[in-house]
């Protein structure tokens, strides 16, 4: 998959995964990577970005299989910008979806 695609979609999955419940990064990237092929490097810096803007917290957690984990939280400044990128991605999807369907009737 082009890479700008997975770039443009994944602040978007990451919202979308938080808004469930609170991850860690591994955690985010296993589920991400169970639908698209990412790197691990990809999301640790897009975490880092999102928490300093207010989007999300964090917190350590003990873990049975190793160090504690650090847990990111939505926060609610995080959840309406989850809305409106939700709200901007459906727009966007539908005008490029009409425009691949308008495209594919001409051929």
């Amino acid at each position: 998959m082009n890479i700008q695609f997975k770039k443009g979609v994944l602040n978007l999955c990451v919202l979308v995964l938080l808004d469930k419940q609170d991850r860690y990064g591994y955690e985010l990237v296993q589920k991400i990577s169970d639908q698209i092929s990412i790197s691990e490097g990809s999301v640790y810096p897009l975490l880092r970005r999102l928490t300093k803007e207010g989007y999300f917290t964090t917190y350590l957690q003990e873990s049975t299989e190793g160090p504690p984990r650090k847990y990111y939280k939505l926060t609610d400044l995080g959840r309406t910008y989850l809305h409106e990128q939700l709200k901007e991605w459906k727009s966007f999807t539908n005008g490029v979806n009409n425009l691949i369907e308008e495209g594919v009737k001409n051929d």
